[in-house]
Order: C-alpha cells, then sequence, then structure tokens
C-alpha cells in the first residue's frame, strides 16, 4: 500500500518532535557514589554535555547533606545567601531549563570547601530540527490526516521497530 507524501511528512515531523523530547538525560550526580564528600564532580561531569531540556538528581541522605543552586561567586567561596533555594529532599531533581553555568554545592559545614562537595556544569542550548516546509492544502478529505494519526504512527514506529 502505498503512502502519500504528506502523510510521510506527518510521520516524519512527529518522529522530530519525540526525538527530541526523548533525547533528553537524566544525569545522577556522582553516578552510584551520589552526592558525597571527597568525591571529583569535575572529573565526573568533565565528558557529559549537558543540554536544556535534562535533568540532573542528586542522591544523598537527607539528614547528611544538602544542595545549594549559588552563582560564580559563591560557588568559588563555598557561601551561600538567604536567596539560595536549599534542597533537602536527599533525591533533588533539578531541570536544566536555560542554558550557561550552573554551579551547585553542599550548604552543610564545610562539605564544599573542605570535602569538594561542589559541581560546576555548562548547560548547551537544545538544538532543534529545522521545521519542515509549508505544504499547500487541499480541500479534499482523503489528504487529511489527524494530527492523532501521526503521534500513533510514531508510537508504534518506536515500538516496533
Amino acid at each position: 500500500m502505498a503512502t502519500s507524501p504528506r502523510l510521510n511528512l506527518v510521520f516524519m515531523a512527529t518522529f522530530l518532535v519525540l526525538a527530541t523530547s526523548i533525547s533528553a538525560k537524566e544525569y545522577i550526580v556522582g553516578d552510584e557514589n551520589g552526592w558525597t564528600l571527597d568525591f571529583d564532580y569535575q572529573t565526573w561531569a568533565k565528558d557529559k554535555v549537558f543540554v536544556v531540556g535534562d535533568t540532573l538528581v542528586f542522591n544523598y541522605p537527607a539528614s547528611v547533606h544538602t544542595v545549594v543552586k549559588v552563582n560564580g561567586t559563591e560557588f568559588q567561596q563555598c557561601s551561600t545567601s538567604a536567596s539560595n533555594g536549599i534542597m533537602t529532599s536527599g533525591h533533588d531533581v533539578i531541570p536544566l531549563q536555560t542554558p550557561g553555568r550552573k554551579w551547585y554545592i553542599c550548604g552543610v559545614g564545610k562539605h564544599c570547601e573542605s570535602r569538594n562537595m561542589k559541581l560546576v556544569i555548562t548547560v548547551l542550548p537544545q538544538t532543534s530540527a529545522p521545521a519542515p516546509s509549508p505544504i499547500a492544502t487541499s480541500t479534499s478529505p482523503k489528504l487529511a490526516v489527524p494530527t492523532i494519526y501521526g503521534f500513533v504512527v510514531a508510537l508504534f514506529a518506536l515500538i516496533f521497530v
């Protein structure tokens, strides 16, 4: 059975949208070590590419550590201000929503300055595929393809291919 060019375009556009959202990564900070004392987080981060849409997950004992998002100066000085949001859940999930440098420290005692509990990363902008060129519309109902059909086709392609 032949497919129409319009159906192919709908499928490709849907696939690109889904692929972009599926490509977001979740990074467990420190991997199996988690957010802990005396771990080299800069070495951990150096080979990773962080992109808008990814998330960081800080795992640690809730009563022992914290995660504080700070600026560059606070990072260098291992200090926090009243405006910093202090996370204490032990499983802090931080969505990377904007590009640029991001700094995180542990705000407990001297964990940052003496025990290396600090992480700096650079988040890159999300790249997107170019928008498909416009298609001439037709009044023929045979050429109209509901959007949901494109999502269903893309889902089946992802599952069965």
